[in-house]
């Protein structure tokens, strides 16, 4: 008798257990679970944690290694040890050069962090990219005798 039946009708007339109901609707649940961690970009707590330590940790070596660098560059012997880090052809060297010059501790700390290797490195990474040595603003003397930096206005 159900051979007579249309596939809709069948449809219409099937009744699901109470049993196979609650077993979809968890195996629902943990299908959207799983496609949700995997490809949707979900996180739990801790990893949200994580994740959000390690960007600041990120953050505030980046910040560290523009001062290193800007240290650097301001220092009285900048070209003679520009010169010298150019010299160097290892990143390893180059950011042990920079850490042992002082320059990746920042201003005010009395000693170096725990992450002033890594700081040293991003700096050193940095100054590598520099083409030219720095160089310090020239002072010219004005026509009323005081001097200024050059391009800078005088008041």
């Amino acid at each position: 008798m159900d051979s007579k039946l249309s596939p809709g009708q069948r449809w219409e007339a099937y009744r699901p257990s109470k049993t196979l109901l609650f077993w979809s609707c968890a195996a629902c649940i943990v299908a959207t679970m799983v496609v949700g961690f995997n490809w949707g970009g979900w996180t739990t707590g801790g990893t949200a944690a994580a994740m959000a330590k390690t960007a600041t940790l990120d953050a505030r070596q980046e910040l560290a290694a523009d001062i290193c660098a800007e240290r650097f560059q301001a220092a009285d012997d900048a070209s003679s040890q520009f010169v010298a880090l150019k010299a160097l052809t290892s990143a390893w060297d180059r950011g042990t050069f920079v850490e042992k010059g002082g320059w990746a501790v920042m201003p005010g700390a009395k000693a170096a962090p725990q992450s002033a290797s890594q700081v040293a490195r991003l700096c050193a990474d940095r100054l590598a990219l520099v083409e030219a040595p720095p160089a310090l603003p020239s002072i010219t003397t004005g026509a009323t005798g005081g001097g200024t930096a050059a391009g800078a206005p005088a008041l």
